[in-house]
């Protein structure tokens, strides 16, 4: 799963062994149960703080550092979502925004700048829904989510006795 969420297969090797293991571990114990270096570890478990996916932690007498992962799933939802938005949805509005802000001087610039137009458009409206999103409790998250299809019906239903969108085409 690390691999599709953008980090590499190591470091979703030792979030996985965090989050399935009840206690805490310093980094001696994941190189271990992993058979990975301890410079990988090291490297794996900075790349997972930066996330913001691990917690750090300190024994009274014992000098090394112990981890653990976010407990609820919901959080380490949040979280990752969070991280992904801030470094990637962040950076391509800010783009968009400043292509948008170039004068066309060609029809083929213009086109450009009204297909940018909509790219932003979109974006911004699933960066403003995530804000909407991140303000639910994990129990109406899932809830949302288990309606799924029942809210495209309810929307085509909206269109068909609106007359708008596809749903009247399909009539």
């Amino acid at each position: 799963m690390g691999s599709r969420w953008g980090i590499n297969r190591t470091v979703g090797q030792i979030y996985a062994l965090l989050f399935v293991t009840e206690q805490q571990l310093h980094a001696d114990d994941i190189g271990e149960k992993l058979g990975i270096s301890r410079s990988n570890v090291s490297i794996g478990l900075k790349e997972l703080q930066s996330w913001g996916l691990v917690r750090l932690s300190r024994i009274p007498g014992d000098r090394r550092e112990y981890f653990t992962s976010l407990g609820d799933v919901w959080e380490i939802f949040r979280v990752v979502a969070a991280e992904r938005r801030r470094r990637e949805v962040a950076p391509t509005l800010s783009v968009l925004r400043e292509s948008l802000l170039v004068k066309a001087k060609t029809p083929e610039d213009m086109f450009a700048q009204q297909r940018m137009g909509e790219m932003h458009e979109l974006v911004d409206l699933a960066n403003n829904w995530f804000d909407d999103l991140q303000r639910l409790s994990p129990e109406s998250l899932a809830q949302l989510m288990k309606m799924g299809a029942k809210v495209q019906r309810l929307l085509t239903v909206k269109d068909r006795l609106l007359g708008n969108g596809k749903a009247k085409e399909d009539e």
